[in-house]
């Protein structure tokens, strides 16, 4: 299959799935699509049954040229080269992340490192990127601490769940579940080394469980979606010394739900106008007007996700549409986004495919 070579621009979508039994999973590995971004429709390429179980996050390279998977509940993140011309992939190789259960992954500005979140033991780890893609051993590990939360079996000790910079590329923020923090660093661009940034840490509220964060792409101001306390705060941002100063704490679920939920995924749209949140439990799409003075947000609406456990969505490169990943029922559901409004349509369109965890997007023009 060869990208479309008319006017559209040709876009692959790369779905991280998880595998194993253990996590009662159905996927196969990583699915690869060709997507329509006139109409939305996704059309499959190949599913790539990878060496390790549960390809769960996934990071391209800044070049584009290469696709980057953590293997959730083991060690190990792997490399693979993109073709092109048809989106599909070639392994390159695996590397150790000297923990266990790797999360979120982000590759720095510079395209030479590679920065992962062990999950369940409490570190961050940088491994360079060589000029063919593949990765090399781990050149740096920073261990992460502070008080346990007070929930008894989910913040027992730190759980970093997420690795994101802020829009200029100078901090990297890693919202931590385990001991209600969010961490910030910088990257040394020559040794690839994690140095604390000026302000290197931000207490959230006890038990909020921070999970990730999300920068407003314009102005001063950071989101961040607090998993077990089903709630978002909104933060101002100091980009010259990583300050985080809260603003805002309110409920990422309707005020009439009394079910169980969990927080999930937060994104921003293009625009900076909304925030959207996904709720496990509530199984929606939680959808606030960004206010562009106070950066403060006001709920909107929540949809449906039209699935069980939304644990990830994201918008398609041009904005028009957003996709949610339900997690336990198999589907991706593909909304029509209201540039005006913020809210979601869902256009119909589901894409059938095992435990789907994560998505990213590769446009080729």
């Amino acid at each position: 299959m060869k990208a479309d070579s008319g006017n559209k621009t040709s876009v692959y979508a790369y779905v991280g799935c998880r595998t194993t039994k253990e996590r009662n999973a159905r996927g196969l590995g990583i699915n690869v699509y060709l997507v329509d971004t006139v109409t939305g429709n996704w059309e499959h390429v190949e599913t790539v049954k990878t060496m390790q179980e549960n390809p769960s996050f996934l990071a391209l390279d800044c070049e584009q040229n290469h696709l980057y998977t953590v293997h959730g509940d083991f060690g190990e993140v792997s490399a693979y080269k993109i073709d092109r011309q048809n989106g599909k992939l070639s392994f390159i190789n695996q590397q150790s992340t000297n923990g266990k259960n790797p999360v979120h992954l982000v590759v720095d500005p510079t395209n030479k490192f590679l920065v992962v979140a062990n999950y369940a033991t409490s570190s961050l780890v940088t491994l360079p990127i060589q000029a063919d893609g593949s990765l090399g051993a781990i050149i740096d590990l920073t261990e992460l601490s502070g008080k346990p939360g007070p929930h008894r079996t989910q913040q027992g000790s730190s759980h970093p769940h997420h690795t994101m910079y802020d829009p200029e590329a100078r901090h990297i923020f890693i919202p931590d579940k385990g001991v209600d923090k969010i961490f910030a660093f910088r990257l040394d661009a020559g040794d690839g080394k994690l140095i604390p940034a000026e302000v290197s840490e931000t207490i959230a509220r006890e038990g909020a469980a921070p999970r990730h964060i999300i920068f407003h792409p314009a102005k001063p101001f950071a989101y961040v979606a607090n998993e077990l306390d089903s709630t978002v705060t909104t933060y101002s941002y100091n980009k010259k010394n990583a300050e985080l100063k809260p603003l805002q704490i309110i409920p990422c679920i309707p005020q009439f739900f009394t079910g169980n939920n969990t927080a999930a995924e937060i994104m921003i749209a293009p625009s900076g106008n909304f925030v959207y949140v996904s709720n496990r439990g509530h199984d929606s799409i939680g959808i606030f007007a960004v206010n562009q003075t106070t950066g403060t947000l006001s709920p909107i609406d929540w949809e449906s996700s039209q699935g069980k456990g939304p644990r990830f969505f994201n918008f398609d490169p041009t904005g028009k549409f957003l996709y949610v990943a339900n997690e336990n029922s198999d589907r991706i559901v593909t909304f029509q986004v209201d540039a005006e409004n913020g809210k979601l349509t869902a256009t119909g369109q589901i894409i059938q495919t095992g435990s789907p965890v994560c998505i990213e997007f590769l446009s080729i023009n």
